[in-house]
């Protein structure tokens, strides 16, 4: 409580949240096993609970508790980009996009709408599972902006490798989305490849 979150390294912050969730016997041991199971305590609370299940002591309770922590991360790190404007607050989208997709196991597709101050008035996850890059994005992407009333799109997904290098698919389903937009007055601002080790921007790499 004194010494603020850089008190405590990660393995004991795992301790304490599963003494909380079971306050019964010594959860060090079970901390660290967890740190060298996933790797960090990032990739513990973002695992998936069947996972977690797989470490002899952890039970319900646990997870409940581990899931509960990560929910409440992607909280906070939500509250710093809803009603702001998003292009200049872009590490708090950054941020946001890593805690939510970054550890995930399977290609996930989100999409930020901006209104005309380029403030986010909605974030929506399109489509989790392997992308197809196909026409149906286009068409799908731009129609949900205009029943929104947005003026701007920012698409963002997630690469489960690591590897954040966009593909030739990548690039050419951008390009499409920002065709079929732009005709209708919707400007795509950027596309975000995002891991759990950073993030690379389309338009940084000047794909856009």
């Amino acid at each position: 409580m004194k010494g603020g979150e850089e008190a405590l390294p990660d393995y004991e912050m795992l301790e304490l949240i599963l003494f909380l969730a079971q306050p019964r016997g010594d959860t060090k041991p079970l901390a660290k096993q967890l740190i060298a199971r996933f790797g960090s305590y990032a990739a513990v609370i973002s695992a998936e609970p069947k996972e977690l299940k797989e470490i002899t002591g952890i039970g319900d309770a646990a997870v409940v508790a581990l899931k509960t922590v990560r929910d409440a991360a992607v909280r906070l790190a939500r509250e710093e980009i809803i009603g702001a404007p998003v292009l200049s607050s872009w590490q708090a989208l950054i941020d946001y996009c890593r805690a939510t997709m970054g550890h995930a196991k399977q290609e996930q597709f989100r999409l930020f709408y901006l209104n005309k101050k380029n403030v986010v008035i909605a974030d929506e996850l399109q489509q989790t599972g392997t992308v197809d890059h196909t026409a149906v994005y286009p068409r799908e992407v731009v129609k949900r902006a205009l029943d929104l009333g947005a003026t701007a799109i920012i698409m963002v997904h997630n690469h489960p490798s690591g590897d954040t290098k966009p593909s030739r698919g990548d690039i050419e389903m951008t390009l499409e989305v920002k065709e079929v937009s732009e005709k209708l007055g919707i400007r795509l601002h950027d596309h975000v490849i995002i891991a759990k080790s950073g993030a690379t921007s389309f338009k940084s790499q000047g794909l856009l």
